[in-house]
């Protein structure tokens, strides 16, 4: 092993790991071979395997937040922002998919496992869009009386378009189409009347 042992090598290592075997047959012994550590040394930075599955998925889970930030905090009228966001949001998941489907598989199937780190990653997406939201309200653009509600809202209406219980249909021809002819509907309930 050249170099420290961080949790982020870790993370890097399990990810390659979780890439060869899959989540049902990837040990911490697994992950600390191919780092050329013993697994004691895993445990020094993870407690237990569970604690490892949890902050891979999390990270993963965290990639996917990154190119929404700027939109957040961007100046610009907020309908176009939250439309972007939403966008952005259902584009980066279906890259993902489609560039790595075995891996993007995995980490959707610890997803499911993981209840605690997925209700935490909606809440940051629900957090991160209510910004928008908010912002909207505070322009006179949007006429919302709870931007956190409306934004949790908001997800669950575009749940087809980055939930990825639905990326078999992410396919479909006619899914940009169909994007934007909910965005419109979402769009009319935002704005001021």
């Amino acid at each position: 092993m050249t170099g420290a042992l961080t949790a982020e090598r870790i993370l890097d290592a399990a990810e390659d790991t979780l890439r060869r075997f899959g989540p049902g047959k990837t040990t911490v012994v697994d992950v600390a071979r191919s780092l050329g550590v013993s697994h004691g040394s895993v445990y020094r930075h993870f407690p237990n395997k569970a604690a490892l599955r949890d902050a891979v998925a999390e990270r993963w889970l965290q990639r996917i937040c990154v190119p929404l930030h700027p939109v957040v905090t961007e100046d610009g009228p907020a309908a176009e922002r939250t439309r972007r966001w939403l966008w952005l949001l259902s584009t980066t998941k279906r890259e993902l998919a489609s560039n790595d489907p075995e891996l993007f598989a995995t980490y959707y199937g610890l997803a499911t496992e993981i209840r605690e780190v997925v209700s935490a990653h909606l809440e940051t997406l629900t957090d991160l869009l209510a910004r928008i939201v908010a912002d909207g309200v505070r322009r006179g653009e949007f006429a919302v009386e709870d931007p956190h509600g409306t934004a949790r809202a908001m997800l669950s209406a575009t749940t087809k378009f980055h939930h990825p219980a639905h990326a078999a249909e992410w396919a479909d021809p006619n899914l940009d189409r169909e994007f934007e002819t909910v965005w419109e509907l979402v769009r009319r309930g935002l704005e001021t009347r």
